[in-house]
């Protein structure tokens, strides 16, 4: 048995299922523009490259981009920062699996494109911070997945070698990232990927977050 692998987790569409929360959002700066409501499906395909792409991505598909984008940014991210999240939904088996690798001693971290912020308000909502010894967020480095340099930026902090590491997550940011950082990864096959899971080019991919721990046992025997 070689030493267990830190585990470094996607956020949205990975742990928690966050598109209605941020359609709600999305929603209201699109009122506030006089443009029309979003649908779900439409916004699950806009998740995963960070804010200021959801944003634009919003804008777009109800009339195009404001003069004024810069500030309609901004404001969608006071909306998004004050937002409660008590009610965050997470998938089913990602509590009791988290609580079951920490306690097998994981070294566990979280790379997301969502800001940091709101991120770490929602962990800490959940009661989820406990197991994480790095969060970093969308605005943590110069650069955001897909871009290795925020998954390496992750590794450094935890002090972990690339090849001691798995990438859990759910889109082609997510694995991409992995892949051309030199790391193990595994997807799920929910969440966000807007193209067939199969197709992420992950080492492995599970159905059920609740069989994570198999699927390491398996990358790392």
């Amino acid at each position: 048995m070689t030493m267990l692998p830190a585990l470094v987790f996607d956020f949205d569409g990975t742990l928690i299922e966050s598109a209605p929360e941020i359609r709600a959002c999305v929603n209201i700066l699109m009122e506030e523009y006089g443009r029309p409501a979003l649908t779900l499906p439409q916004i699950e395909k806009m998740i995963g490259k960070g804010v200021a792409h959801l944003v634009e991505r919003a804008f777009e598909a109800t009339g195009g981009r404001p003069d004024d984008f810069e500030s309609g940014l901004a404001h969608f991210i006071e909306i998004y920062n004050n937002a409660p999240f008590e009610e965050t939904p997470v998938y089913e088996g990602v509590p009791e699996t988290l609580a079951h690798l920490h306690e097998a001693g994981h070294v566990m971290a979280i790379c997301t494109n969502k800001l940091y912020a709101p991120t770490v308000k929602i962990l800490e909502g959940l009661d989820f911070m406990r197991y994480f010894t790095v969060v970093t967020g969308g605005d943590t480095f110069p650069v955001r997945k897909p871009d290795p340099g925020h998954l390496l930026g992750v590794l450094d902090r935890l002090g972990v070698a690339r090849e001691d590491a798995i990438m859990i997550g759910d889109s082609p940011n997510d694995i991409g990232c992995a892949i051309a950082a030199g790391v193990r990864s595994i997807a799920v096959s929910y969440g966000y990927p807007g193209i067939p899971a199969a197709e992420l080019g992950a080492d492995l991919l599970i159905d059920r977050f609740g069989d994570l721990p198999s699927a390491i046992a398996k990358l790392n025997p």
